[in-house]
Order: C-alpha cells, then structure tokens, then sequence
C-alpha cells in the first residue's frame, strides 16, 4: 500500500498567507477557504467569494490585476472550483499581470457540499490518477510555479512566492477539514463589491 501524500492543515496554510500579506494586498478567498480567511480576520482588501456558482475568483482577480497592476493581487481557490473554470488559467497568462499569484488548495473533494470526491482525484476517477494542476498551470504559460505539501516549508518561502514576477501559481496540498460547514456570505454580493470597489478607487465601468 503507498503511503499517505503529506497534506497541510487548511488554517496553517491560510495563517502563513494572512501573516505575510501587505496592507495593500488583496486578497480574494473562496468557499471553504473563504470560510477560514473569515475566522482570521478579513481586511478591507479583502473578497470572501461564497459565489452561487463555484469557480469565478481566478477570473475576479485577473480583472482587479489589470485594473491596478502595480497591487498584488492573491486568489486562494479550491480544487474542486478550479475544474469548474479551467479556462481561466489561459485567460490570465494571456494577459500577464505580472503581481497576480493564484493559490490552489488542493485536498481533493468538495468540501463545503459532503466532502464528495473531485473529478480531479483519484477516487473520483475510474483510472485511480491524479489531474496534474501545475503540468496544466505550466502548459497555459505561468510565469513562476510552486508546489507545497508541507507548511513549514510554505511559510519559510511564502515572501519570496508572492514576490515572484506573475502570473504566479502555487499548488499547496491541504488536508480535508473533517465535518466541515459550507460557509456563508458575509453580505449581499453588489454591495460587497461596490465597497471593495470604492477601497481601490476604481472607477465604475460605463
């Protein structure tokens, strides 16, 4: 029998973000990670995205990446909403923001609905394989890619990750939370992003 992959608990790798970000970062979470960004302390900067439909954070925070390139801008997404938008992974090396980094959470189920398997792990797929996130982040052209299974690692190298000319990726296997609640929105999404909106100091489309 192979052994277990080694995985990070979620909050340790979320606690090494939230001690290492700037002031003037932002920071945009979803769903299960979204819920534990919450618990430590969500900043004015920050986007906790409990979305109706999983899978829009990487594609939000290409937006606010060239509308304010010189911001850094740090997307933590799940695995399972990744597969949900795949494209987007194309999308942003297309534009190259250079102070984008996108974090993937990978623990391999969906979390928030029943810890239900992805498609993307081996027990969610008949051929027992893993889907190769950073061979597809490598093939779509991400400038700088990282992998990280362990958090003490992740923390002695998290300041020089988020300073790594973009597009960045960065792959980080975390452990399920076991019995973990879906989280809730903490507010009505328009008003959320006009707010966020007017702390950047973008100005409205027309």
């Amino acid at each position: 029998m192979s052994a277990a992959k080694p995985q990070m608990a979620l909050h340790d790798a979320l606690l090494a973000l939230h001690r290492a970000r700037r002031a003037d970062d932002l920071i945009i979470t979803s769903m299960g990670a979204a819920r534990e960004w919450m618990a430590l302390g969500a900043g004015p900067l920050d986007l906790p995205l409990v979305p109706s439909s999983m899978g829009t954070a990487p594609s939000i925070g290409l937006g606010v990446a060239l509308a304010q390139p010189e911001r850094r801008v740090i997307v933590v997404n799940g695995d399972g909403a990744m597969l949900m938008n795949l494209g987007s992974l194309v999308t942003i090396t297309a534009a190259g923001p250079k102070r984008l980094t996108l974090i993937l959470q990978d623990n391999g189920v969906y979390e928030v609905t029943g810890a239900q398997p992805t498609a993307g792990s081996p027990k969610g797929r008949g051929d027992g394989a893993s889907v190769d996130f950073l061979g597809m982040a490598r093939a779509c052209g991400f400038r700088s890619l990282f992998h990280f299974a362990d958090a003490a690692e992740w923390v002695q190298s998290i300041d020089r990750v988020l300073d790594a000319e973009g597009p960045n990726f960065v792959l980080l296997d975390v452990a399920p939370v076991p019995g973990a609640a879906g989280p809730r929105s903490p507010g009505h999404a328009p008003t959320r992003a006009r707010e966020l909106r007017h702390q950047l100091s973008i100005p409205r489309s027309r």
